[in-house]
């Protein structure tokens, strides 16, 4: 047959369908499919309510905000992905608010951490005689030769607004983004120079990374010490979600625009790689949740006196393991 006179599927140059073209395509699988994973969803929503009940009913109330909301970045980014799924032309709006919902738990994390030791004050007491190490990723995991800094009010400043930046930029950024798209000026998929995404996503990138650089200093100062709080699988759950979230979602949607996975109507290829993603983020979410349910769900006492090493120098030392 002439290449020339192959016909292409309308739907695989167009749009992505609407809702309603979603469900009369369903076959048998993707009832199935599309019903198990709107379920983990449901359930993800369900176990993050049941979990701030408790928080609020047992967690100091310094923590309180801070653990809901770190918490919630799993079930929210699973709740918006089924969304996505379900209504794939309000793709764009569920990733921007998975995204802007996660740039404002990268902030929280970091502030949880020093409310585990005691708060700002009771941080700068017990580290006051310690340094941070910022040679760390993902900024400058590269140079080992950096000096320590000092702890002081200031650097402490420096590194929650490091992180706060993110929070603030990222919301910003996104009405920016939903401006401009609704203008046409904002398109995913125009990778030319004249494209604002092309300009956008970058400096949002750049701002995540410098965001994430304080978490893992802070991370990395302060794992000895929260190490009866279970802070090293927190900190990996807090990694993965942003791995699966921005990572992940990325590879998927760049090979979709570059045609790797292929159309399959009603979904052109962009809106398939969207879908894929999705649903892999819905079961991932799922996961995530259950496991943050059981590192939060504890009892929380103050930690013990922090112990003297003089042979320890450059981060704060261990503490016995709370009953």
């Amino acid at each position: 047959m002439d290449v020339a006179n192959r016909t292409v599927d309308p739907s695989c140059s167009g749009d992505a369908p609407l809702a309603l073209d979603v469900i009369l395509q369903l076959d048998i699988f993707g009832i199935i499919l599309f019903s198990v994973l709107t379920f983990m969803a449901a359930v993800s929503m369900l176990v993050y309510m049941e979990e701030c009940v408790y928080i609020y009913n047992k967690v100091p109330s310094n923590k309180k905000s801070l653990i809901i909301w770190v918490n919630g970045a799993a079930p929210v980014i699973g709740s918006m992905s089924c969304l996505g799924m379900w209504v794939p032309r309000a793709t764009m709006f569920t990733d921007m608010t998975s995204a802007c919902y996660f740039a404002i738990v990268v902030f929280k994390f970091l502030i949880l951490m020093v409310e585990e030791v005691g708060g700002d004050e009771a941080f700068l007491q017990r580290a006051g005689k310690h340094k941070l190490r910022i040679s760390t990723g993902p900024c400058c995991c590269c140079c080992p030769c950096l000096p320590h800094v000092a702890i002081t009010r200031r650097s402490l400043f420096l590194l929650k607004l490091g992180s706060f930046q993110f929070a603030l930029l990222k919301v910003v950024f996104t009405i920016i983004s939903i401006i401009l798209w609704r203008n046409g000026n904002f398109d995913l998929a125009n990778l030319e120079i004249t494209g604002s995404a092309i300009w956008i996503n970058p400096i949002v990138g750049v701002l995540t990374i410098i965001a994430l650089w304080p978490v893992a200093i802070m991370f990395m100062h302060l794992r000895t010490t929260l190490r009866s709080l279970k802070i090293i699988p927190k900190y990996a759950m807090y990694q993965l979600v942003l791995v699966l979230s921005q990572l992940q979602s990325a590879i998927i949607n760049i090979l979709a625009m570059n045609g790797t996975i292929g159309c399959s109507p009603p979904y052109s290829s962009p809106a398939r790689g969207y879908l894929m993603s999705q649903q892999l983020l819905i079961l991932e979410m799922f996961i995530i949740t259950l496991v943050t349910r059981l590192l939060y769900r504890r009892q929380y006492d103050p930690l013990p006196e922090e112990k003297h090493d003089d042979d320890e120098n450059t981060k704060m030392v261990g503490v016995q393991q709370i009953a």
